[in-house]
């Protein structure tokens, strides 16, 4: 899967970034290799789901799809 990410200079100094297909998902860092780090981890927790908050029912299936 590839997205597209905005990356700003902070204000603050630093940097920012969006993931602007993904709503709400958003990170920082001090330098720019903190950033991309940040990246991962903040794409892969707007990402996740939690089943445990889902109502699945027996005739339900729960599929994993790579793209």
């Amino acid at each position: 899967m590839k997205l597209k990410v905005i990356i700003h200079p902070a204000e603050e100094g630093g940097f920012w970034a969006e993931v602007p297909t993904i709503q709400g998902c958003a990170t920082q860092g001090d330098t720019f290799e903190e950033l991309l780090a940040n990246l991962y981890e903040a794409v892969e927790g707007c990402l996740s789901v939690d089943l445990g908050q889902i109502e699945i029912s027996k005739n339900d299936r729960v599929l994993e799809l790579a793209v």
